[in-house]
């Protein structure tokens, strides 16, 4: 991973883009391109020869965008990656990547991509192929320099002026008559001094950034040089090599290649940042002629010719000093205003003077001050409360002051754009560059609200359609079933397939009287019957007594 310069400058101004966001960036573009071929190529269901030869033709296609050493329009490109993947992934094992989980496609694609980027690399390092390839480390071997010599002397031009306007400043600050002679109000030159300031730390923040991009070139050639002589007598001295022995290399020549095409994007974002920055480098022409020959002093003549009026201990009762030499890591103290000095800021109406840290540091509510001078450490030993509130003042009136001289802390409406998490930058991405430096606040709390569940009478009619065709087919429907007879039957298939039951109702015990007993006396009839045994002369005799009697 690349490594933030270190610069004691901080973000103002115009906002610099970081370059690790920019490559994110950039990788995240580079995977929207290819999102829709990866999609077509992973939810591939194809089956005929000719879908087959298709998808094929199609991660061909995937494997030139993804390695982007050419254009996709060349046939010999074409051609080229179409033979080089084929070494590595022939058509016929088309059936075992269909049948593979999306995820595991996309890998062996991403995988693929680089071992057929390699491949072409080391053909076109043999001189067998890659005449479309761009020879990138002799592009960036010869750009780097110019855009190094071109910032610098950019940077010594705006450095300059930075000096010609503190000496202007500083005159005008020296003799109350100068105020009347000085063509420009010095409140104009105040504000060209602060412009140019800025653009100073800007410029010392590209040419950081490009140095570094060098570095990584430098280290991205030799490790690329590596490969390709590990490749050349693994492959030359053999007539067979085992693939597990040479894709590995394959895949780090095409990462490899890959880092360089990012600083070759970085460095060309890095020199179209530094080409806009000179718009806002418009106040050169406020010098007149007369004032461009005035004798320039640099920073470091300032710090030099107070250098040995180094600040006395005895007194700076009320803070604490730190010298050079006793002092651990005395280089990297975190000076407060971006080591500016803040007495001369609020006593000399705004003039920025570079702090000289070989006098001393003071040290107030553990915060760290430099001062260009050892009589403004003094003042500023003496009342330190009130010149801190006097800067901050001084800043809430000249907004430009509070990203310069790092003053975000005490403003809570404002934050540097390095500073912000990752998640509101990507928010910040689309608005305008001057919006992007300026952030409200963000302040949270917990909250709760309880409400009554239901307070009003729900009235919801769950017979409502509010599409016509949709009650036109219940209306049809209904219309239909007048129409309709119910029958059913019941078989030998069907019985006992469900439970029907029924109830009745038992009759009641219910009595009633139809008749009545009654009796009377009546003879009882009787009969003999004579010559039953056999004599002669049957005769019936009736013996009953007569009714009457």
């Amino acid at each position: 991973m690349r490594d933030k310069p270190d610069s004691s400058f901080s973000d103002s101004g115009v906002c610099v883009c970081v370059s690790g966001e920019f490559l994110e960036m950039q990788q995240k573009l580079l995977q929207s391109r290819l999102q829709s071929l990866s999609r077509e190529i992973t939810d591939s269901r194809a089956k005929s020869r000719e879908d087959l030869k298709k998808l094929y033709g199609t991660i061909v296609h995937y494997i030139i965008q993804s390695s982007n050493l050419s254009s996709s329009t060349d046939i010999n490109t074409v051609r080229e990656t179409t033979a080089a993947l084929q070494s590595i992934f022939p058509p016929s094992q088309l059936g075992s990547f269909m049948s593979l989980l999306k995820s595991d496609k996309e890998q062996q694609l991403k995988e693929n991509s680089l071992i057929v980027s390699g491949i072409r690399l080391f053909n076109k390092d043999n001189g067998e192929g890659g005449e479309a390839i761009q020879s990138l480390p002799s592009i960036l071997n010869e750009k780097l320099p110019g855009v190094v010599s071109d910032l610098e002397r950019e940077l010594a031009s705006c450095e300059r002026l930075c000096w010609q306007y503190t000496g202007l400043l500083e005159l005008i600050s020296e003799r109350d008559t100068a105020h009347s002679q000085s063509p420009v109000p010095p409140r104009l030159l105040t504000q060209a001094l602060y412009n140019t300031r800025q653009h100073e730390a800007f410029l010392r923040l590209t040419l950081a950034d490009v140095i570094l991009c060098a570095q990584e070139v430098t280290r991205l050639q030799s490790d690329l040089m590596s490969r390709m002589t590990l490749l050349r007598d693994a492959i030359h001295t053999k007539t067979t090599v085992p693939t597990t022995h040479v894709f590995p290399h394959f895949s780090a020549v095409g990462r490899l290649w890959a880092g360089l095409e990012q600083e070759m994007l970085l460095l060309s974002m890095l020199t179209n940042v530094a080409s806009g920055l000179r718009v806002f480098l418009t106040a050169e022409s406020l010098l007149t002629p007369d004032q461009m020959e005035l004798p320039v002093r640099t920073d470091a003549d300032r710090c030099s010719g107070t250098a040995e009026e180094r600040v006395l201990v005895s007194e700076t009762s009320s803070c604490e000093c730190c010298f050079p030499e006793s002092t651990a890591d005395f280089q990297h103290l975190p000076l407060q205003y971006n080591g500016f000095c803040g007495v001369a800021l609020v006593d000399r109406n705004g003039l920025l003077l570079p702090g000289n840290t070989s006098i001393g540091v003071l040290k107030h509510k553990e915060k760290y001050y430099a001062f260009s001078s050892r009589s403004a450490a003094y003042e500023f030993s003496c009342r330190a409360d009130e010149y801190t509130a006097a800067v901050l003042e001084t800043a809430s009136r000249t907004p430009e002051l509070i990203q310069l001289l790092q003053l975000q802390q005490h403003f809570t409406s404002s934050t540097a754009y390095s500073q912000l998490p990752a998640g509101h930058q990507s928010l910040t991405a689309g608005m305008p560059s001057g919006q992007k430096l300026l952030l409200k606040s963000i302040s949270k709390s917990d909250a709760g609200v309880q409400t009554e569940i239901h307070p009003l009478q729900s009235n919801i009619c769950t017979s409502y359609e509010w599409n016509e065709w949709e009650m036109r087919r219940k209306a049809i429907k209904l219309a239909n079933l007048h129409s309709k007879v119910t029958r059913s039957s019941q078989s030998d298939w069907s019985l006992m397939r469900r439970h029907n039951s029924s109830q009745t109702f038992l009759p009641k015990d219910a009595s009633c009287q139809t008749k009545r007993d009654g009796e009377s006396l009546v003879p009882k009839a009787q009969v003999y019957l004579s010559s039953l045994r056999g004599a002669a002369g049957f005769r019936k005799v009736d013996l009953s007594r007569a009714v009457d009697e």
